[in-house]
């Protein structure tokens, strides 16, 4: 990933509303996110928010400050993506209508370590989970044989070891 790529993680109340005060104030301070994706944590009640952005650290300090004034985040930080492990997920639908194709499809699902999760007689339907690079280089292959669908998660990520553990 570019040097002006963040991530940045917010442990948040699981209650009605908060994304949208989240998303609100981002669009009110026109910040630009890349990928924004939520889910639940290890602690029931607790949910965590992550934003995947490009731009100065001025602008990341700004977005995490601005952020850390609404009472439903318990904590935010920017992960460092080289202290981070940080995933992303596609599902990719593509043309595979004869032998030799399909076949061609399956080695580069392998290659890349993806799944089939559905087939068809006329397409395959994959998936494929990993850092946002890896992700992109499959996608690029497989535009050569007709994506027909496809969908992306952000990302999700953690930092490595003890550090960003919920406390209490």
């Amino acid at each position: 990933m570019v040097d002006n790529f963040h991530i940045i993680s917010a442990l948040v109340e699981d209650r009605p509303g908060v994304l949208f005060r989240v998303t609100s104030l981002i669009r009110r301070r026109n910040f630009n996110i890349d990928t924004i994706t939520v889910g639940s944590t290890e602690r029931e009640g607790i949910s965590r928010i992550t934003l995947t952005m490009r731009g100065d650290e001025n602008i990341v300090e700004q977005l995490v400050k601005q952020l850390s004034k609404i009472p439903d985040i318990i904590k935010i930080s920017e992960l460092k993506p080289s202290e981070s492990v940080y995933r992303e997920m596609a599902i990719i639908k593509v043309l595979a209508q004869d032998a030799e194709r399909r076949s061609d499809v399956l080695n580069y699902v392998s290659i890349f370590r993806g799944k089939i999760i559905d087939a068809s007689k006329d397409s395959l339907t994959i998936e494929i989970v990993g850092n946002p690079n890896k992700i992109n280089a499959f996608i690029e292959i497989m535009k050569s044989f007709g994506i027909i669908e496809m969908a992306k998660t952000g990302i999700v990520a953690l930092q490595r070891g003890l550090r960003g553990k919920i406390e209490g």
